[in-house]
């Protein structure tokens, strides 16, 4: 029996997805419309994946695809000028020094700078930690390909935060 996705159980990955959401889009208020947008479209009618464990993978998989969605619904509308980003968050809660506030909001905005095969395997790994097969899995590439771009990424990601 396959398990069926519930709102009780992908609760469990809603950091973990904001996170990734976060990198892919380079700002929070789009991260949040991002994995709303991905709850909405997983809970909208029952699903069933291959075993539990497989959940995050799939999130992952939704997310991306729902990202991509979004940009391609975008850049078909007319642009408008963004608002300035006075509030910062931390990308993790445990933290309430300023600095570390605008380091990660720096480290978010250089993150979503990256060509679009190196912010998937750094928001894969990096961020939404999973292992490199686990990456390699959930973007559907070998696992020498998630290395050699979280290499790359990363070196791009150093040079702009200034590391």
């Amino acid at each position: 029996m396959t398990p069926e996705l519930l709102a009780e159980t992908l609760a469990v990955h809603l950091d973990r997805l904001y996170r990734t959401a976060w990198a892919l889009c380079g700002s929070r208020e789009d991260a949040e419309d991002l994995v709303q947008e991905t709850y909405a479209r997983v809970l909208a009618k029952p699903r069933t994946i291959d075993a539990a464990d497989q959940t995050l993978f799939y999130l992952l998989g939704v997310l991306r695809n729902t990202h991509i969605s979004m940009l391609r619904k975008r850049a078909r509308r007319p642009q408008t000028a963004p608002l300035e980003d006075t509030e910062h968050r931390l990308a993790a809660p445990a933290s309430d020094s300023p600095p570390a506030a605008v380091e990660a909001h720096e480290l978010f905005a250089a993150i979503s700078e990256l060509p679009d095969d190196y912010r998937d395997a750094v928001a894969a790994v990096d961020v939404a930690g999973l292992s490199y097969a686990e990456a390699a899995k959930a973007l559907s590439v070998p696992t020498g390909t998630i290395m050699s771009r979280l290499h790359r990424g990363r070196d791009r990601v150093a040079r702009a935060v200034g590391g």
